[in-house]
């Protein structure tokens, strides 16, 4: 299969079940609202060694929001409940309470289940906080030095999936590069999806485990390596390919997943020096899902 000239391999993706949650960040103003989105998501790449898989959804104009403000709804994700609801209380707590004029606000329509997070965090207020309503939801008003802070009481989490991926070969890294960016802000315009790496871009693709270092539980991808591809027998790497980048991506449910692989993937066959698009995976033990590249088109 070819688009626009571009090989796509017959190859899967294996993504991987995680819980989700969607936070949407209201403040004064847009930048306000993203300056706070962007602190709670921070270092929020890999579970590999990062505490959350994170990321910014999607924009929501005043008039969508519960309080008439602009915001931003965020994604937290993490493989075990217990541990999503640390970090919605941290991230929360550090990155969004400790920003100027923000509210929070539960965003996840179909949740499987709540974790009293607001709850919790109100008691930051050492009794001074109140309870009030805002568009039918229970809000906790906490005061701060700059006026109240408010935080619904309940978040949803539900059972998503983490790990769609694909990469993006070029004849050059700036090629390469150019066609990522492409495809991470074709997937920013799919909701309920986020793209958890620096920018959206993965530049060290890695695999389980290691080959040399036992106490590694991940490390480079040495068959995707671009610099070693006259070095390993193995190579996935053609001889014209000079630039390799991997778009990792995290969503609500497999069908979200699925479209933003389909929309990334079409964009950077836009650009003009990319060769190929493959996916990675472990030949099915690493994840329940199996998304097939040409099933997407």
């Amino acid at each position: 299969m070819e688009i626009n000239g571009v090989e796509i391999e017959d190859t899967f993706a294996e993504a991987f079940g995680i819980k989700v949650s969607r936070v949407l960040v209201t403040a004064a103003t847009k930048k306000l609202a993203k300056i706070a989105a962007t602190e709670a998501t921070g270092y929020g790449t890999s579970v590999i060694g990062c505490p959350a898989e994170s990321g910014i959804d999607c924009y929501v104009p005043p008039e969508e929001t519960p309080d008439g403000r602009p915001g931003y709804i965020i994604m937290i994700c993490n493989p075990s409940k217990k541990s999503l609801d640390h970090e919605l209380l941290e991230r929360i707590g550090m990155g969004i309470l400790t920003a100027p004029t923000t509210a929070v606000f539960d965003a996840l329509d179909d949740e499987d289940e709540k974790l009293n997070i607001g709850f919790k965090l109100k008691f930051f207020g050492d009794g001074y906080e109140k309870e009030l309503e805002i568009d039918g939801r229970k809000i906790h008003s906490i005061p701060i030095m700059s006026g109240d802070f408010l935080i619904e009481s309940e978040f949803g989490i539900k059972d998503g999936v983490a790990g769609g991926n694909f990469f993006i070969m070029g004849d050059s890294q700036s090629s390469a590069l150019l066609a990522a960016q492409a495809a991470v802000d074709a997937i920013a315009a799919v909701e309920g999806t986020v793209t958890p790496f620096p920018g959206g871009v993965v530049a060290s693709g890695s695999k389980v485990g290691s080959n040399k270092y036992k106490f590694l539980n991940a490390s480079t991808n040495e068959r995707m390596c671009v610099t070693l591809k006259d070095e390993v027998e193995d190579t996935q790497i053609p001889e014209n390919v000079n630039g390799v980048y991997e778009i990792v991506i995290d969503g609500v449910d497999e069908e979200a997943v699925r479209e933003a692989m389909k929309e990334g993937i079409k964009a950077a066959c836009t650009v003009p020096g990319i060769i190929k698009i493959s996916a990675g995976n472990y030949g099915g033990n690493l994840g329940a899902y199996k998304i097939k590249l040409h099933d997407l088109f």
